[in-house]
């Protein structure tokens, strides 16, 4: 939603802001710039990436246009499910979370927090090292060597989309020089009509140095960053379950340990000590 507002507040702003001035709109729309900015664009971008690349951008791009899932009621519903878990482990050992595990869609545990259980990235995460934990044959700094660079290979694949979109954006004012030329090369071949001609078709060839620079800071550069800034919050989950169950591997009560999880959440969906603790107080008498 923020995404459509953005794009309108720019194209009210440079479009108003030239029709206030006294610019006429119509010598604005140019087609046939728009398509050898945005052809020449679109084939740089398949020629400059592989088909991983190309999936992985055409599927994060619809992402852009939804608001974040990593909510302080996710992350609540997250730790409060560890604390669960730990707890059971505490009581029971490490071998009654067996079923859990092997089954997460199955278990009566996870069950209960459908929101976390829908997010299979995070589920699988949680899983695969509660599972290295039950084998017993790890010890903590093998398994937060591990994580880590689970984590590292996550981010390295979520930067893919990044990368690829902003190199599309930075390439757009090059190719809008690329119009404007072929415009310029236009006019000059038609150098025998008429002045006012002559000036149409001048500023048609501008359009095309407008259309790049344009399409590149206001449109496609920006989703780059939003990009990068969703890798970041998709990252963080993953940091919360590592910090939890190496906690616990320590020998931290599952309170504790949850608490270790709750201080590395961003400020913004970490929820308080008092928060967390009613929540789960609340998971109790479910």
């Amino acid at each position: 939603m923020l995404v459509i507002i953005g794009y309108l507040v720019v194209v009210l702003s440079v479009f108003g802001g030239f029709a206030l001035a006294g610019g006429h709109l119509a010598a604005l729309f140019q087609p046939l710039e728009l398509l050898m900015i945005g052809g020449a664009a679109v084939g740089a971008f398949f020629v400059g990436n592989n088909g991983k690349a190309i999936k992985a951008t055409l599927k994060a791009l619809p992402s852009v246009f939804k608001g974040s899932k990593y909510t302080k009621s996710l992350y609540m519903e997250l730790m409060t499910l560890l604390f669960e878990i730990l707890t059971k482990v505490r009581k029971e050992g490490l071998m009654s979370i067996e079923g859990d595990i092997e089954s997460p869609e199955e278990s009566a545990i996870f069950a209960k927090y459908p929101t976390v259980l829908a997010d299979h990235h995070t589920i699988e995460f949680m899983t695969d090292y509660l599972r290295l934990m039950v084998s017993g044959n790890m010890d903590a700094f093998q398994i937060e060597n591990l994580m880590d660079n689970e984590i590292e290979t996550h981010h390295a694949e979520g930067e893919v989309p990044v990368h690829c979109v902003a190199k599309v954006g930075d390439g757009l004012p090059a190719f809008g020089i690329v119009a404007a030329v072929m415009g310029v090369v236009h006019t000059m071949e038609s150098v025998g009509l008429p002045p006012a001609e002559l000036g149409m078709l001048i500023a048609h060839a501008l359009v095309g140095t407008f259309l790049g620079i344009l399409l590149s800071y206001g449109f496609v550069t920006p989703l780059s960053s939003l990009l990068e800034q969703k890798l970041h919050e998709s990252s963080k989950i993953f940091q919360c379950v590592k910090v939890t169950l190496l906690a616990s591997l320590n020998g931290y009560a599952p309170a504790l340990a949850v608490e270790f999880g709750r201080k590395v959440l961003f400020s913004t969906e970490r929820p308080s000590f008092s928060e967390m603790e009613e929540h789960i107080r609340q998971s109790k008498t479910k």
